[in-house]
């Protein structure tokens, strides 16, 4: 198996990934919710995400919290995010980059939820 190597394989892994996102049974009715009909929109963000996450290639702009914080997730969702997209890299790809972004979804997965936590208030937090 070859490595994540530029922006082909980014567009393999991650169409391949929301193939199985779209299929999931907790995933999918979340993203079918937000995304009606094109999902290409969608799909060129991440390819750009990664592409600038994994290279540093300039070409992302947006703020991938805000767009993900209204929406009716938890750690089940992150837990299974991150458990396809392991799935979905080591079905492909294997080296060090191939590590890097499953390290880097990791770290992702735990900002998410630690900040929807924190803006749900927490365990322990009283809001008033």
């Amino acid at each position: 198996m070859n490595d994540i190597q530029d922006i082909t394989s980014i567009k393999q892994l991650v169409d391949e990934f929301y193939t199985r996102v779209r299929l999931d049974g907790l995933l999918g009715p979340i993203f079918a919710e937000v995304i009606k009909d094109d999902w290409q929109p969608h799909l060129d963000k991440m390819y750009a995400f990664w592409n600038a996450a994994l290279f540093g290639v300039p070409g992302f702009k947006g703020n991938p919290f805000a767009r993900h914080a209204p929406l009716p997730i938890g750690n089940a969702h992150f837990d299974r995010w991150l458990d396809l997209f392991k799935e979905t890299v080591d079905a492909h790809f294997a080296g060090p980059m191939a590590n890097d972004a499953k390290n880097r979804a990791g770290l992702m997965a735990v900002m998410f939820m630690s900040k929807l936590a924190n803006m749900k208030g927490g365990s322990g937090r009283v809001i008033m």
